[in-house]
This record gives structure tokens, sequence and C-alpha cells, in this order.
């Protein structure tokens, strides 16, 4: 195992306490997390974000931390000049996103689901995809044929195959390889 040294003192990694040991019993039995659970791995979440974004020069940032609809924690970053970290179609901030969970896994030694937003993109892109797949399913249905929609991550694929669901007047599959899959919504015959 690697050392680490702490307050001057060379300590070995499996001398160190796991602190999180307690919060993955009652998370992996289903139990529901209490607020000091939930914010112990929020104070995690927030400090490897910061480390992250002090390569890049930022420290005058902000992060608001909330739990989302499905349960998992996020993160949405504020303040500096952060355009950069979304980068072209979110492909920054999906980066980001994926380090940040990577490094989670690794402290918690489980995977908690942890969601990095900046300035409230993913939020804001996940109503542009909700509209872009109820448009494609009128269109579908008006048309009575399918529809290709653009290339986009497993993600946002996903978002659409959610927002379609329960349309009983469409089906939805994706098509294609990687960075070019995308979702075809095809209009059930009547």
């Amino acid at each position: 195992m690697a050392d680490d040294v702490r307050d001057g003192q060379k300590i070995e990694a499996t001398q160190e306490p796991d602190r999180f040991a307690a919060i993955r019993e009652r998370f992996n039995a289903g139990e529901e997390l209490s607020d000091e659970d939930i914010d112990a791995i929020a104070d995690v979440a927030v400090r490897h974000v910061r480390n992250i974004l002090g390569y890049f020069g930022e420290d005058k940032i902000v992060v608001d931390e909330y739990e989302g609809d499905d349960d998992e924690l996020i993160l949405d970053i504020t303040g500096g000049d952060l355009a950069v970290l979304i980068g072209r179609h979110g492909r920054t901030l999906d980066a980001l996103q994926m380090v940040v969970s990577s490094l989670m896994s690794s402290t918690l030694r489980f995977h908690y689901p942890v969601v990095v937003d900046v300035e409230g993109y993913k939020m804001r892109r996940k109503e542009k995809l909700r509209s872009l797949a109820l448009s494609a399913a009128s269109r579908a249905k008006r048309q009575h044929t399918r529809v290709s929609l653009p290339p986009m991550n497993a993600y946002e694929r996903r978002l659409v195959h959610l927002a379609l669901v329960e349309d009983g007047e469409v089906t939805t599959h994706s098509e294609g390889e990687d960075p070019s899959r995308r979702v075809v919504v095809t209009a059930l015959k009547a």
C-alpha cells in the first residue's frame, strides 16, 4: 500500500481508519442515510472538486450542494470563468464528472451517485433534451415515420428514452457506434 504524509508524519495507508465504513454498511443495506452521512459525503465531494479546480486557478468558486430527484448528490459550481469547464457539448463537464466519481468511489469505497454541474448547465440540457424528445415524438406520430436525433452520449440518450417511456404511440431505441450513437424515435402503427 502507498504511504501518506500527514502533519509531517508518515502514515501507512493501512493504518488510516475507514471513516466511511458505517456509512457504507448502511448504504449497502439499503438504509436511508442521515443528513450527517450525506453531509460527510458532500464535504468529501466538494473538497475533491475544489482541489481539481485549484489546478486551473479557479479558487473563487461557490459549490452549492443539494439532493436530486433520484437521491443523488448534486454539486452545482458557480463563480469564476467556468465556461471552459463545460466544454463543447458538455464533454469537459462529463470528464470532470467521471474524475470526481472515481475519486469519490476510491475515497468512500462504495459508489454514491454524485452529479457535478456548472452553473446549472446539466439541468438546462436535461430540459432541452426532454423538449427535443417530445418534439421528435410529435413529428414521428404526425408523419407516421421514424425520427433520428443527433448523436448523444449514453447519459443524454437515457434521458431521451425516459422522456418518452410513457408515450404509448412511439418506441425508442439507440443506433450506431459511439461517438455517433443516436436515439431513433419510431411511431407505432395505429
